[in-house]
């Protein structure tokens, strides 16, 4: 028997901010199984967890938000995906389920499939919520656009035009796939975001904390704030890094596929003739592709925790995993949002003092070099984030709300093992 099936969609996001709370509970004697993307299976399993791929039919499942002209449109190849992804998800996670025995259940919040077959298993479950989740509240505006929040009447009217232009037809475009998933395990439809991310699962480990995430009053009780779950997978620091005296900037595109390698490009060119060095790290983006200046190194990978040590700001494309690594190591942050949630990381940084955010749109060498100095002297308010994402208490934090979900016999059973 395990304790925790760990079930999490392809790709790094999705299962990386977790990864330190799972060390934290193996250390406290906790059984843990995890089935997550090939790749980062294989780095799991070095680690020496139970690690193993998802579906083949799972992993087979692109998004290709990016070819949409629209952010409309990429929402609906974003929610179409999801759907066929959830309806592969189902059988795997009940297989999983029924060879491991586990106690309980931790679900990537992007698998809806995976979320309905955990909700009606009867396991105790907790939802990784590793994006900005879209849980409405009257102290913070609607997800989505990366709105800035506003205060009075007229940010209360913004608001709600923006719920009812922007969030609703979003909504009716996905509810109904998400409670075909439920209805397949005999669950009753969900009617909002805030019910399914807010209501389903009883425990929501959100890793983020204030003053990053927007102070909020009405959080639903099963949501826990513990800050960012950082992790590299073990490797050597870079043997170049110990001789460097320049500072370095940062610069990364996403590693789920959005086309986003112009960010790196433009950071070529704006930053070729300052005394900098530019450390790019490509992702799901072909390195070769690039003309790298002398001043600058372009990987697809590299650690990026010894780099964030010797950095004074990063450029990325406000992906919240790399985000919130940066300002964690109290870096401040130039975020160039592309697509997905980055609307809304990119004016967090903006709204904590952290850092900048560039639309993508208006990208160009010059505004970017621009945006790089000006964010390079907001250390100040990169490290209050720092200690925000500290105070909320990390891996220990989370592994705590974890063990809540066990029964006290369960929980009895499981420090009689330690």
């Amino acid at each position: 028997m395990t304790d925790w099936l760990v079930y999490a969609t392809p790709g790094r996001g999705h299962i990386y901010p977790a990864v330190a709370t799972l060390l934290e509970l193996r250390e406290r004697g906790h059984s843990i199984a995890i089935r997550c993307g090939a790749e980062e299976a294989r780095e799991l399993a070095a680690l020496g967890f139970d690690a193993a791929p998802v579906a083949p039919e799972v992993e087979a499942v692109d998004t290709e938000d990016w070819k949409a002209r629209t952010p409309i449109g990429a929402q609906r190849l974003e929610v179409s995906a999801f759907a066929r992804r959830a309806a592969a998800e189902q059988p795997d996670l009940r297989a999983a389920i029924s060879e491991l025995r586990p106690r309980g259940l931790l679900i990537d919040a992007l698998g809806w499939g995976a979320m309905a077959t955990a909700d009606a298993s009867g396991l105790p479950w907790a939802l990784i919520g590793h994006f900005a989740l879209p849980i409405s509240s009257r102290d913070a505006p609607p997800y989505g656009l990366g709105l800035a929040p506003a205060r009075g009447p007229i940010g209360r009217i913004r608001d709600a035009l923006a719920r009812r232009l922007v969030l609703a037809p979003l909504e009716r475009l996905a509810l109904p796939k998400i409670s075909a998933a439920r209805a397949a395990e005999g669950l009753p439809p969900v009617r909002s975001a805030d019910e399914l991310f807010g209501r389903t699962a009883p425990l929501v480990l959100f890793f983020t904390a204030e003053p990053f995430e927007y102070p909020r009053s009405d959080w639903p009780p099963a949501v826990r704030l513990v800050g960012p779950g950082t992790f590299d997978p073990p490797s050597e620091e870079p043997t170049w890094l110990a001789g460097e005296t320049r500072q370095i900037v940062l610069v990364t595109c996403s590693t789920d596929f959005q086309d986003d390698g112009r960010l790196v490009a433009t950071a070529l060119e704006a930053l070729a003739d300052e005394d900098v060095l530019v450390v790019a790290t490509t992702a799901a983006v072909d390195p070769t592709t690039f003309d790298v200046p002398p001043n600058a190194r372009v990987e697809r990978f590299l650690p990026h925790t010894p780099v964030l040590r010797r950095a004074a700001c990063v450029v990325c494309h406000g992906g919240q995993g790399i985000t919130q690594k940066a300002l964690a190591a109290g870096v401040p942050v130039v975020a160039v949002p592309f697509g997905r949630d980055q609307f809304e990381v990119a004016r967090r940084v903006e709204i904590a003092g952290a850092g900048v955010r560039l639309p993508a749109p208006k990208l160009g060498a010059d505004r970017l070099r621009a945006a790089v100095r000006d964010a390079t002297g907001m250390r100040a308010g990169a490290k209050r984030v720092a200690n925000g994402f500290a105070a909320a208490g990390g891996a220990v934090a989370a592994a705590n709300a974890i063990e809540e979900l066990l029964s006290p016999l369960a929980r009895e059973e499981q420090l009689g093992r330690l």
